[in-house]
């Protein structure tokens, strides 16, 4: 058994106190970060919106990616992350926070530089530096995705108590 569900709930009701809200912008989670949150009773009151967006021309049209980020370091990358993260904020002026993720879960894809498990998370806070954390989960491709979810709820739960 996962954290997922005591994460998130303390995600909701921190951000309720805080009178704060969150967008997440999802690739290789495809919306599960999202899911976890609004299973919490409140969520509605600090989320306005999500984004999935899987495919390079979304992560560009969507969140404002750099297509000469994508060009120079691929999706999976850490400037990929901080644009999305920063791009979610962008388009969700309701929000204070936003998580972004992008990643290889496999079973395919990977590569010597880019195995399958790397995932970059970004955290975004308006008017603040956005934080990008590498990542090199192991297991199948439901496990990389979980293990993604887990680790991004746990950085927002640690940016929300600084």
């Amino acid at each position: 058994m996962t954290n997922i569900p005591i994460l998130a709930k303390q995600i909701i009701d921190r951000l309720i106190i805080d009178g704060a809200g969150i967008v997440t912008a999802e690739s290789c989670t495809a919306g599960l970060i999202i899911g976890a949150l609004t299973e919490i009773s409140g969520a509605s009151s600090v989320i306005d919106r999500s984004f999935v967006t899987y495919s390079n021309q979304s992560k560009h049209e969507i969140l404002g990616v750099q297509v000469s980020s994508l060009e120079a370091e691929g999706a999976v990358s850490a400037i990929v992350a901080q644009e999305m993260a920063e791009g979610a904020l962008l388009a969700c002026p309701s929000a204070t926070y936003s998580i972004a993720v992008t990643g290889i879960a496999g079973p395919g894809g990977g590569t010597d530089t880019k195995p399958v498990g790397l995932v970059y998370i970004g955290i975004g806070k308006r008017n603040a530096l956005t934080q990008v954390f590498k990542h090199n989960f192991t297991g199948n491709r439901q496990a990389v995705r979980q293990q993604t979810v887990e680790a991004a709820l746990n950085l927002l739960c640690e940016r929300l108590t600084s």
